[in-house]
């Protein structure tokens, strides 16, 4: 048995087709443009564009940026389009979607 595509679905289901995706999505991160995959998650996109820590502990400001990345530890928090504590594991990432980090910059960690 073959599963049918994603537009013979919609055929199937009486559903509009879907707009075709763009190649690639652009956002800002701490006032900086970068390039995603449609699709792909916050946290997947920094990592993917060479930043690897976001924000800091409270306690110690050590580093933090994915750790798990299904959503279970809150180490990937962000600011998404002004909204506080957004997990960037779970966040896709969309098109002229502002991101801001907590890591102070003259840490040198932030890309």
């Amino acid at each position: 048995m073959s599963i049918p595509s994603r537009d013979t679905a919609n055929e199937s289901t009486g559903a509009a087709p879907r707009a075709s995706q763009p190649a690639v999505v652009t956002f800002s991160f701490d006032g900086r443009p970068f390039e995603a995959a449609p699709g792909q998650s916050v946290g997947a996109a920094l990592v993917s564009g060479g930043v690897t820590a976001w924000r800091s502990t409270r306690n110690g400001a050590r580093p933090r940026g994915l750790y798990c990345g299904i959503g279970v530890c809150f180490d990937c928090l962000v600011m998404v389009d002004g909204a506080s504590n957004q997990r960037a594991c779970l966040v896709e990432v969309r098109e002229g979607m502002q991101i801001e980090g907590s890591y102070p910059k003259e840490q040198g960690v932030r890309a």
